[in-house]
């Protein structure tokens, strides 16, 4: 599985113009990844289908994050989020996906629909000490739910600071 895939220290991209999708069932298996999620994450499409989208779940991406990312889509809302992503070989992209629940006939979630573009600089640039920060929040205790806990704190905090949701902070980097 990914966490056994060791990181090489090197940064991928892909064209501003391409944008990454992906969909999952209810339990984050993947159901459809297109061509450019294929070509940047080194995957092949037998490799994803059906697999935990985890599959490119970087181990500095903060869990504070994922936790407010699926809380969000599981309560049937959309949520934009800066994500780092890990490839098949263990390099690294960043994106900023936007994540929407789909809904069946009846109204219910029936699974999750992402699509992920290249990500401004000038934004990396902030997001990248603020991820830094939860991260470090979360090693820094020996039981992994208090170090959830304490950095989805960090994280409530500055967004109370700034009096918006955490998709609305993303947006105005």
């Amino acid at each position: 599985m990914s966490e056994d895939i060791p990181l090489t220290g090197v940064e991928r991209s892909f064209d501003k113009d391409d944008i990454i999708v992906s969909k999952t069932d209810l339990k984050g298996k993947i159901t459809y990844a297109n061509d450019t999620f294929l070509e940047i994450a080194d995957y092949t499409e037998n490799e994803v289908m059906g697999a935990p989208h985890s599959l490119i779940r970087h181990p500095e991406m903060p869990r504070a994050v994922f936790k407010l990312l699926w809380n969000t889509v599981q309560a049937g809302k959309e949520i934009f989020a800066y994500v780092i992503n890990r490839t098949k070989g263990g390099d690294h992209y960043w994106v900023l996906a936007h994540v929407t629940p789909d809904f069946d006939a009846g109204g219910n979630v029936s699974g999750y629909h992402s699509n992920r573009r290249v990500p401004e600089e000038s934004a990396l640039a902030k997001v990248k000490p603020l991820y830094e920060k939860l991260r470090a929040e979360e090693r820094r205790h020996s039981d992994p739910k208090a170090g959830l806990d304490a950095s989805i704190k960090i994280l409530t905090d500055l967004l109370e600071e700034n009096g918006v949701p955490y998709d609305q902070f993303v947006l105005s980097l």
